[in-house]
């Protein structure tokens, strides 16, 4: 569809944007409102109210700094009523070329009493250009709430109001795709009213509602993105559930092999989360659940019960890790409990040679392997299985979506479990696992204690030092850790090296202190973790490659440098590293300069062991965004929703939509709703289709 004011250039700065077809327009919702409507002349102006006024610049000039990109900025205004007023702007230079002598402008903002100049002042205003021949056009800008868009390149908030009126008023009414029923229900105005009072609200509109985004429209805007996602997820859960699966038989042999395999008895969480895995697994559609559970919890244990069940079935097992180093933990775990078992379990990594990879590759495809552990390797187009049963998934956040479906494509509707030990908010849950059944660890195994952790700052070292050596004396083995900076592994080992040459020829010469970081090769990597293990290494100085996948019950310290460089959950996932013992584990947070995150983070950490909570207030913190510390490629754009602010409307949502699913009002109005989602979701959503 053409839109008036919207020509080819203007079209490419709003697809830079994402805004590609007047759906995207429609749905790009202003970040604030402003209430224009108390319009007054100069002579009106009170000091402390918020007001718009419409003036003509009558001077300008530069006050204080030479550099006229510090300076600050002033202009006059004048309206016929008597009156003047100063805008100032800070660092205003750009102005001089914009707000001219003669020019006719709106401005918006708080106006205060200058007792200095005893006159009316107006500081770092909100202003517009107002054209003397379009009263009708600066009508959209002033007199009214006003809505604020974020720019798209040259496409300012002015322009936007103005595109956005065009639309409205060349479009005619559209049918409102959500259920009538659900209209009546929750007293929903519909669709069309609800983006025209998005974008024009009415004069009489609750300002607070709408810059919290809770108006009549937001609500119901934001709730119907949240119910067609959560459709989505129950049709693809739904749909997963028609194929045909395996349906492993639960023996009493399969039974007795766990029984054999158990290194130590399973806590009641583990017994739980291994029955509702079991039960899926026995089942005759696929399976596809999240496993979550807090650092230390036993999530690798449980896989291996599972991967019992498969192989007990006669069929295969893959398990892939986000990275080489966490591979090769699980690899070794994974041996050490099902080699005595007769089962083979073998490695497939980047770093192994053509001939290695190779060999492995053959084994796979013939069967001769029950579980191959490995990275983004095993994803690769010539890897096959005779019999692929399970694919487990750690860390899932961190692989794609397409990444998923690869590996099961490797075998006839396999079975999927997907671990971490990131915990994730339970709204981040249903948004982004919504299609799969949920298991949590919630316990952690017996005799472990609570990590005590202490905040100390850079000056106090010294003390953390001699609190290192009472440790290491007592026979335990202490972690310091170094921040990646700005993903530069090469900056972090720098540091790294640095503070292993401080600790080991002036602190703890008498110690031997070992080096590790992303930069060594796999083997030597390898050597360095080993000699830790064995206890032969007394302190292991590392860059965050120690982040997951290391087990040394016998380490109790975990010094972390430059805490305040760390997220939350790069901060419990370190720490996590100790407390793996029966021994009273710390963990000592050493900070230089925090600001007020890096402060709500350190104290989050001090007060709290619990995974779940420290991932709300991170959640909190950083945004559903970066709560994995990079984009999560299975977060859905949303437009109107926001999972930290909405999370009740999220809630009423997902209700909404489970029933609606299960217990449609029609045959018909389901195969409708599948359609609009079927039409909607790969753009919108940037997820897989369902059904």
């Amino acid at each position: 569809m053409y839109v008036k004011g919207v020509g080819p250039a203007r079209a490419g700065q709003l697809e830079n944007k994402g805004l590609r077809v007047v759906e995207d327009l429609l749905t790009y919702a202003p970040f604030r409102y402003e209430d224009r409507s108390n319009l007054k002349t100069i002579a009106q102006l009170a000091p402390g109210e918020m007001a718009t006024v419409m003036a003509e610049v009558r001077s300008t000039r530069m006050v204080g700094l030479k550099r006229r990109d510090l300076a600050l900025f002033e202009a006059t205004f004048i309206d016929g009523s008597q009156g003047r007023l100063v805008g100032k702007w800070f660092k205003g230079g750009y102005l001089n070329e914009i707000l001219t002598p003669g020019r006719r402008v709106a401005l918006f903002g708080k106006i205060e009493f200058d007792s200095y100049t005893g006159q009316l002042s107006i500081m770092h205003p909100d202003y517009e250009i107002m054209y003397a021949d379009d009263d009708e056009d600066n009508a959209l800008h002033t007199g009214r709430i006003v809505p604020i868009y974020e720019a798209a390149g040259k496409v300012t908030a002015r322009l936007f109001r103005r595109i956005m009126r065009n639309i409205l008023d060349s479009l005619p009414a559209v049918p409102d795709p959500l259920p009538f029923h659900l209209l009546t229900k929750l007293k929903l105005p519909d669709q069309w009213t609800s983006l025209r009072a998005l974008h024009f609200p009415e004069p009489d509109t609750d300002l607070r509602l709408l810059n919290a985004a809770r108006s009549p429209a937001h609500f119901r805007l934001i709730f119907e993105e949240f119910f067609w996602l959560e459709c989505g997820l129950q049709l693809k859960k739904r749909n997963a559930r028609k194929a045909n699966g395996i349906a492993f038989a639960l023996n009493e042999q399969v039974r007795e092999r766990i029984k054999q395999m158990l290194p130590f008895r399973p806590t009641g969480a583990q017994k739980r989360v291994l029955g509702e895995i079991a039960a899926d697994m026995s089942a005759p559609y696929p399976m596809s659940r999240l496993l979550q559970g807090d650092v230390g919890s036993g999530k690798t244990l449980v896989a291996a019960e599972a991967a019992i069940i498969a192989i007990e079935n006669g069929y295969q097992v893959c398990m892939v890790a986000p990275t080489e180093i966490l591979a090769t933990q699980h690899h070794l775990y994974l041996k050490r409990l099902l080699d005595p078992l007769g089962y083979v379990v073998a490695p497939l990594t980047g770093s192994m040679t053509a001939r290695e990879k190779k060999k492995i590759k053959e084994m796979l495809a013939m069967g001769l392997i029950h579980v191959a552990v490995g990275t983004h390797a095993l994803m690769e187009e010539d890897v096959d299985f005779h019999k692929l049963g399970l694919v487990i998934i750690d860390e899932q956040h961190r692989f794609g979506v397409m990444q998923r479906l690869k590996l099961m494509k490797k075998g006839n509707h396999p079975d999927v479990l997907v671990m971490t030990a990131t915990p994730i908010p339970r709204t981040l849950a249903l948004t982004i696992y919504g299609d799969l059944d949920t298991s949590v660890i919630d316990e952690l195994p017996p005799g472990r204690q609570p990590i005590i952790t202490r905040h100390v700052k850079e000056e106090a070292l010294e003390l953390v030092w001699s609190f290192v050596l009472k440790e290491i004396q007592a026979g335990r083995q202490a972690y310091v850790v170094y921040p990646v900076i700005e993903e530069s592994e090469t900056a972090a080992m720098k540091a790294a090296q640095k503070m292993h040459e401080h600790l080991s020829t002036i602190v703890f010469p008498q110690l031997k202190v070992g080096l590790l970081h992303g930069k060594l090769p796999p083997a030597e990597k390898q050597d360095v973790m080993d000699s830790f293990k064995r206890g032969e290494t007394h302190i292991l100085v590392s860059t965050t490659v120690i982040e997951v996948g290391v087990d040394v019950p016998n380490a109790t310290v975990m010094v972390i440098e430059q805490a305040e460089r760390f997220g939350l959950a790069q901060l419990h996932q370190l720490r996590g590293r100790v407390g793996r013992g029966g021994n009273q584990s710390h963990c000592v947070l050493v900070t230089s300069k925090l600001n007020d995150i890096g402060r709500e983070r350190i104290r989050t950490m001090v007060d709290s062991n619990d995974g779940f909570h420290i991932a709300e207030v991170d959640l909190k913190l950083r945004g559903p965004g970066e709560f994995f510390g990079t984009k999560q490629s299975g977060l859905p754009e949303l437009r109107f929703g926001n999972v930290i602010r909405d999370q009740d409307i999220l809630e009423v949502a997902r209700n909404e939509a489970i029933g609606f699913i299960e217990h449609p009002p029609s045959e018909d109005e389901l195969k409708r709703a599948i359609a609009y989602i079927r039409d909607n979701w790969q753009r919108r959503y940037g997820l897989i289709t369902v059904g």
